[in-house]
């Protein structure tokens, strides 16, 4: 599985807004439940948003929803700052990802 850590800062009037199509995100996910796909998001108190994705062949199962496209259509215009996105490879998981199991050895 292939995972990316994404994380950007959200100009104060646009926090709501960025929340609740994240949340319209996760229905879709609910909705859909594609297998492939780990996603988690996290709000930080200085309005920084972090985005944990993990998919098997492609991203598509996640970005191809309509709840997606959605959220991305004007992220540029929510940030206030740049996005940043990182390879990233799990080195320990507790209750967090489900069936991660490929963990770096230390």
């Amino acid at each position: 599985m292939t995972y990316n850590l994404i994380r950007y800062g959200v100009k104060d009037a646009s926090i709501a807004e960025n929340r609740a199509l994240v949340a319209k995100v996760f229905e879709a996910l609910d909705e859909t439940k594609p297998q492939f796909v780990r996603y988690l998001v996290l709000e930080l108190d200085n309005g920084e948003f972090v985005h944990i994705v993990g998919y098997e062949e492609d991203s598509s199962a996640l970005t191809g929803l309509d709840a997606f496209k959605a959220f991305g259509a004007d992220h540029a215009e929510r940030r206030s700052t740049p996005l940043v996105r990182s390879p990233a490879k799990i080195v320990g998981n507790y209750h967090m990802l489900a069936n991660a199991d490929e963990t770096v050895p230390a």
